[in-house]
């Protein structure tokens, strides 16, 4: 009987994310945790012989959001230069998991035309010993750079 060994399971420590602003690569090394998804938009269509109600995806919807240390003012000089200007931001965002444990390899995963939702432009807290931001983020393209390895022994 096969089963899947734990050393291939993929480590959340184990990775990399940067972001792409203007051309200029910006290592986000004060992340804690990323997720990125899509979601199908749907209609419900009803067919003559069918009882159900069957669905027909029509498009979708990127959203994510990152939990950070509070120690980059990259996204607050944005948002600042935004309400100043006018001038919105857009970047790509690319993600690598790499757990150097794992026979599954690596997965890098491009994030295109990212957008910021909300920015924190200031903060304090007497209770916190480490401050955090979560940015929330949408985008519109998205591609699988690299893939992770089908495991043998699991064929």
């Amino acid at each position: 009987m096969a089963y899947l060994k734990a050393q291939d399971t993929i480590c959340g420590k184990e990775g990399s994310a940067q972001v792409n602003i203007n051309g200029e690569i910006h290592k986000l090394f004060n992340i804690k945790s990323l997720e990125a998804k899509m979601e199908k938009d749907k209609s419900e269509i009803k067919t003559i012989g069918s009882r159900a109600t069957q669905n027909k995806t029509t498009g979708w919807k990127g959203t994510g959001s990152m939990t950070v240390h509070y120690i980059s003012s990259l996204f607050r000089k944005l948002s600042i230069d935004y309400i100043k200007t006018g001038k919105d931001f857009y970047f790509d965002l690319i993600v690598t998991n790499d757990d150097a444990n794992s026979s599954a390899g690596r997965q890098t995963t491009a994030l295109y035309n990212c957008n910021i939702d909300t920015t924190i432009l200031a903060k304090l807290d007497i209770d916190d010993d480490a401050l955090e931001e979560e940015l929330e983020f949408t985008f519109d393209d998205a591609e699988l750079l690299e893939g992770f390895k089908d495991l043998d022994y699991l064929k």
